[in-house]
């Protein structure tokens, strides 16, 4: 059987990342300003300057920013006065986390207001406190794409950079009051008050955001650390534990903020600069603005070098770019003594699989559980990587020994117990995968997952047939765009002899996932049924075509050859009828 997860979103348990910010503005925002094209060129070899521009381009393309700077900047060298070369060879040198400020000032130099250009070079000048050139710079931005929500935020925080803490909170003021993003305006307002030690103005800034900023974990983390530097301490605890609930790798990292509550979340100007733009950041990246996204965390990290927030969204986004590597790399540099640092490990073990070094992954959780034989994280996510790599035996054991870990059963654990029967199932252990499924269920009744798993199991087994149909007919209810699950409901009504209904189900799941071999041959076999035999080879011979596994290979010859023997009532009528053997996948 194959492993029908679906897109489960509980698999990938650290959920926790991008991490930040503000549900207020994950929407609305102005364009950013990024322009990288998208070529579909295959592979040169360029030579001159032209070329290294269009290999600079490419390189651009596939998301190789070591080799667009590398060839934007040959291409400068060789034509140093054009505009788009330099333009093209900063942002490029900027992405791959490069020295930029040169090239920024040469771009400012003619164009004074250029949003990035100028945050380089603020961020520069206020490393090294110089915040009169950092407010004269954001002075001068004007208010327009990016820069409406952005230059306000940097001015506040470069005039709290000089001690002007009236001026940045008169700053701020008219955007915390507004309809718009306030919740971000209020939450930075606070941050500057708490800065300044006027915690009165800081609580009633901090409330205003608290209660218009939703949840996340940066916004509990703010949250617990101020009232635990009020003396609030059972309130911090509970703050956090509140978000922990969510998901495994949160509370991994609630575990050592827990420990780090009386430290001020901003401890300098220069922080709070890098805190704006990572809460930017975040949002563009739920807008799949992701590029955008990059350059502010690499401006972010410019200014707070030991960021472990920004880093790991950074990580993100170069993994979505499949730069497993850079990812890697920019993971192994979050200081393992921080509250994210356990994540951080977790995450690197993630990228270490994907670049085929899967012992070394194993290596880095093994070490991460012996340092922490309390947590249960470092463990599951063992488990998926070996059951990624169809090694269920060993993916179940890892899993054992997670769960030997965890205490009193919560519901979000419901995602272990889900994990840990997929990889027995694998491993022909359905007893003790059936007992996990259940055991997941009762952990989370409404899991369509678990429902579509555990009732499309019983369906190839031809066991609790109705029973597994209301669970997938449940899952289809939560779920109906999920091509897997669709199949599932189909499939139910082809074994239970309901032919005409499975064909319309299973129709809905091919135009869902048209690609997979499973639910191509699955409506063939409906067709077969209700007598359009030759809709049936098609399908038969197309999911032959897309790379099923290899046992259902010669499944689907025969099937082409000989067909599937039904009883000639149930091919006329499409009545209820036993399930053909040589139906099963």
């Amino acid at each position: 059987m194959t492993d029908r997860v679906g897109s489960s979103p509980a698999l990938r348990r650290l959920g926790l990342l991008p991490l930040v910010l503000l549900a207020a503005c994950a929407s609305g925002l102005p364009a950013g300003e990024s322009d990288r094209p998208v070529l579909r060129e295959g592979r040169f070899k360029p030579s001159g300057a032209f070329g290294a521009y269009l290999a600079g381009r490419l390189a651009a393309a596939e998301n190789d920013t070591e080799a667009a700077a590398r060839f934007f900047a040959g291409a400068l060298a060789a034509d140093p006065t054009s505009p788009e070369l330099l333009t093209r060879a900063f942002h490029a040198t900027l992405a791959d986390g490069r020295e930029a400020a040169p090239l920024a000032r040469r771009i400012l130099a003619t164009q004074p207001t250029a949003l990035l250009p100028t945050l380089v070079l603020a961020a520069e000048e206020a490393r090294d406190g110089r915040f009169d050139l950092v407010e004269a710079r954001f002075r001068a931005l004007p208010r327009q794409g990016a820069a409406q929500l952005l230059q306000p935020l940097m001015l506040a925080w470069a005039q709290a950079g000089r001690g002007q803490w009236n001026e940045a909170l008169a700053t701020l003021r008219p955007f915390a009051d507004g309809a718009r993003f306030r919740a971000a305006f209020a939450l930075h307002a606070g941050l500057i008050c708490d800065l300044a030690g006027r915690m009165a103005e800081a609580e009633r800034w901090y409330g205003g955001a608290f209660a218009d900023g939703g949840s996340s974990l940066r916004m509990a983390e703010i949250q617990a650390s101020f009232a635990a530097r009020q003396g609030r301490i059972e309130e911090a605890r509970r703050i956090l534990a509140e978000i922990a609930a969510s998901s495994d790798e949160v509370a991994m990292v609630q575990a050592r903020l827990l420990g780090d509550l009386e430290r001020r979340p901003v401890a300098s100007a220069a922080e709070g600069m890098a805190e704006a733009l990572l809460a930017f950041a975040a949002a563009l990246r739920q807008q799949e603005a992701g590029e955008f996204a990059l350059l502010l965390l690499r401006v972010a990290l410019l200014l707070r070098p030991d960021y472990p927030a920004a880093k790991l969204m950074l990580a993100d986004i170069l993994e979505g770019d499949r730069r497993y590597q850079a990812a890697a790399d920019v993971l192994s540099r979050v200081r393992q003594d921080s509250a994210y640092g356990p994540a951080a490990r977790v995450r690197l073990s993630l990228m270490l699989d994907r670049l085929d070094r899967t012992d070394a992954a194993i290596g880095e959780l093994e070490a991460l559980a012996a340092a922490d034989p309390t947590r249960a994280e470092p463990l599951a996510r063992m488990g998926d990587i070996l059951r990624g790599r169809s090694r269920f035996a060993e993916a179940a054991a890892a899993y054992n020994r997670a769960v030997a870990r965890l205490g009193p059963p919560e519901r979000r654990q419901w995602a272990l117990y889900y994990a840990r029967g997929i990889a027995l199932e694998r491993a022909k252990d359905w007893p003790r995968a059936e007992a996990d499924f259940l055991r997941a269920l009762e952990l989370a009744p409404d899991q369509p997952y678990v429902l579509n798993y555990l009732g499309y199991s019983w369906v190839e087994q031809g066991r609790e047939l109705a029973r597994a149909k209301r669970m997938i007919e449940r899952a289809v209810e939560l779920r109906p765009h999920d091509g897997h699950i669709v199949d599932s409901l189909g499939w139910v009504l082809f074994r239970m002899g309901d032919y005409r209904a499975a064909v319309r189900w299973l129709e809905r799941a091919v135009e869902l996932l048209p690609r997979d071999p499973v639910i191509n041959d699955h409506l063939g076999d409906a067709y077969w049924a209700v007598g359009r035999r030759a809709e049936a080879q098609f399908q038969w011979r197309r999911a032959l075509n897309l790379g099923p596994e290899p046992e259902a290979i010669p499944k689907l010859e025969a099937k082409l050859r000989d067909g599937l023997v039904l009883p000639p009532a149930n091919v006329a009528s499409g009545a209820a009828g036993p399930a053909p053997a040589t139906a099963a996948r």
